[in-house]
């Protein structure tokens, strides 16, 4: 897979096509925010715990649905609905479908900054995620 992600960037074509795995999606978002903006000195875990809590451009965080700890269920603050925990740790399914990565990274990203999320905001999330037992 590491070697598909590759071609696909020696190829010149973008985004998480192929990505199946979080590390492959940790590394498509690490290539699309360099070249956003070649002076990033690489995704960093500590942002993405930053982002995941702080209330940004809205009135939520990702914590007021996703808690304060990402590898325990969570619950929607509107409708009450029981979210899987976003740590891959925990759940061995998140992070391995593009279409849902990138469906519930658009919502999210929406409901919390009322904007998409730049790729080194989905990196740097991401990068938090993987961290967590």
């Amino acid at each position: 897979m590491r070697a598909l992600v590759c071609l696909l960037a020696l190829s010149g074509l973008s985004g998480p096509v192929l990505a199946e795995t979080p590390a492959d999606f940790l590394a498509v978002h690490a290539q699309e925010a360099n070249a956003a903006n070649p002076a990033i000195a690489g995704l960093s875990a500590e942002r993405g715990q930053q982002f995941f809590a702080r209330t940004l451009g809205k009135e939520w965080s990702c914590t007021s649905c996703h808690t304060g700890n990402p590898a325990g269920a969570g619950k929607h603050a509107v409708t009450g609905k029981v979210i899987d925990p976003m740590a891959p740790a925990v759940n061995l399914s998140r992070f391995t479908n593009v279409a849902k990565v990138e469906k519930w990274f658009k919502r999210n990203c929406n409901d919390v900054l009322g904007r998409a999320c730049s790729a080194q905001e989905k990196g740097d999330v991401l990068a938090y995620l993987l961290t967590l037992p």
